[in-house]
């Protein structure tokens, strides 16, 4: 007995130890050699062995500092993006399954991106053929003309394919404005609430939970009101001072709870980073009862200013839900500021989701409200879609992507990854950016996956046209581990035991 335990310990040991190689890896090169390119190191794994000198850059890992869960990457599916969707379905069927295989399978090791969290607006948005709400009769306070058809058949109709392809996916619903009966000025465009209207709202709030669960669409989270200290008169938007948002968030607290949506999380601020130590802050002190927490954008401040709002509540939960590609901006540069800031950045402040804005747009940027003014530069989609029936991804896929692979569960119903303590060292410490997670497994017999994200902008040679690669080592548990990474985004992985 005692030698078969001895046997069974040694084995164990063994698959412990063999187990800490790297075996695939997912590669963006600045050069486009690689996008979003699976390969496995040849010719054999790489190995994690007793410790020697380190590298260029020494990434150690410290899986001892387990951090948030992180529930995925994606964007917002705009009344635009479903409208370029569907007419990509009803054009070139084939193409359009590949697209959205390509963009939302999150089965392990499948070849795409896994995108699992959508934020889908609740009415009109700059986005939008027409500005409308999903009650636009005046004065009807009881809401017996609410009606979620209002809203684009497109909308429901690719929310049911991302669902068919992603079970896992997490959908995020929120206002750009109140229905404008509401409102100050009586338009969706500009204005604010009456407070008269704050019991309604929350009414208006809980009908579109319903609606969508009616539809088949599940809601994890819903915002009070996107973007809340933005109030522009050329598309839907609200100008909510946080007493306002405060108080609709404890009024829908309470009907959710008394209607078995308990379970659906009330996220609340959804504006820019700049103001992250007075919005949200308030907001938590007035009503901290009914908000899971606050997500942030990326159109003013510092990722780092995230720091201002989780330093005193810790224990809030803390998204990021909006930023806009520009038309015509560098491929390269554009994926070492979302790296940098939002895919491994906001993360490492805390975030547990990193979302672009469209979805998909055309090549124009387009199609918008007639009139709006925003998006100056004309914004960029995640996917462009061309009237001839074809697709493209673009930078902002590549970095998502990268990102998404480290987390995704590893086992169907199984644990999404951790954030994991992680710090680089060494004289090229600064040309890399890190993020390691920690992937759960279902069975306790199973091995973990960690993984790390690694940005290597360190492209200074880049005007000859030779960027150079860093040669690093990764500490992990005692043992070390070397590579290459090149100018580029990596996410690679191994297993190991808890």
């Amino acid at each position: 007995m005692l030698r078969s335990l001895q046997i069974f310990g040694s084995l164990a040991l063994l698959q412990a130890v063999a187990s800490q190689q790297i075996g695939d890896i997912w590669q963006t090169t600045w050069d486009k050699n690689m996008l979003f390119t699976y390969f496995q190191p040849t010719p054999d794994p790489i190995n994690f062995v007793t410790p020697g000198a380190i590298g260029s850059a020494d990434i150690a890992i410290d899986d001892s500092s387990v951090y948030q869960t992180v529930y995925g990457f994606g964007a917002s599916l705009t009344d635009s993006s479903a409208e370029l969707l569907n007419n990509l379905k009803v054009q070139n069927p084939g193409s359009y399954w590949q697209l959205m295989d390509y963009l939302f399978n999150a089965t392990d090791g499948a070849n795409s991106a896994g995108l699992s969290y959508i934020r889908v607006p609740l009415g009109a948005t700059d986005f939008s053929a027409n500005t409308y709400s999903y009650d636009d009769i005046s004065g009807d306070t009881s809401l017996n003309n609410f009606n979620i058809n209002a809203a684009p058949s497109d909308v429901f109709s690719v929310l049911q394919d991302i669902l068919s392809i992603n079970h896992i996916a997490r959908f995020h619903i929120v206002p750009w404005s109140p229905p404008g009966w509401m409102k100050s000025g009586g338009t969706m465009h500009g204005g604010s609430l009456n407070t008269q209207y704050i019991n309604t709202m929350a009414n208006y709030l809980l009908k579109s939970v319903q609606a969508f669960s009616d539809k088949g669409v599940p809601i994890y989270a819903i915002g009070i009101q996107n973007e809340p200290e933005n109030s522009d008169t050329t598309y839907p938007t609200c100008d909510m001072p946080v007493a306002t948002e405060a108080q609709i968030g404890l009024a829908l607290r309470t009907l959710l709870n008394n209607d078995g949506f308990s379970g659906v999380k009330i996220i609340g601020y959804e504006h820019n980073w700049v103001d992250a130590a007075n919005y949200p802050v308030q907001l938590m002190q007035q009503a901290e009862s009914a908000f899971d927490g606050v997500s942030f954008h990326c159109y003013q401040g510092s990722v780092s200013d995230q720091t201002s709002f989780t330093s005193q509540y810790p224990n809030k939960e803390v998204y990021f839900t909006e930023c806009s590609g520009t038309l015509g901006s560098n491929w390269w540069s554009d994926i070492k500021w979302y790296m940098d800031n939002i895919f491994i950045g906001s993360i490492s402040y805390g975030s547990s989701s990193g979302l672009m804005w469209n979805l998909a747009l055309n090549g124009s940027g387009q199609p918008s409200l007639p009139g709006t003014d925003s998006c100056g530069g004309g914004c960029r989609g995640v996917v462009q879609i061309n009237s001839n029936g074809t697709w493209s991804v673009n930078q902002e896929f590549y970095s998502m992507a990268q990102a998404s692979k480290a987390i995704l569960p590893c086992d169907v119903g199984g644990p999404w990854g951790q954030r994991i303590g992680v710090s680089v060292g060494g004289s090229l410490g600064w040309a890399l950016v890190v993020g390691a997670y920690k992937t759960g497994r279902i069975s306790s017999g199973d091995l973990n996956r960690y993984s790390i994200v690694v940005l290597n902008w360190d492209d200074s040679a880049s005007t000859s046209g030779n960027p150079q690669s860093v040669k690093a080592t990764i500490e992990f548990r005692g043992m070390q581990a070397s590579y290459a990474f090149p100018v580029g985004v990596t996410t690679l992985w191994w297993y190991a035991p808890n």
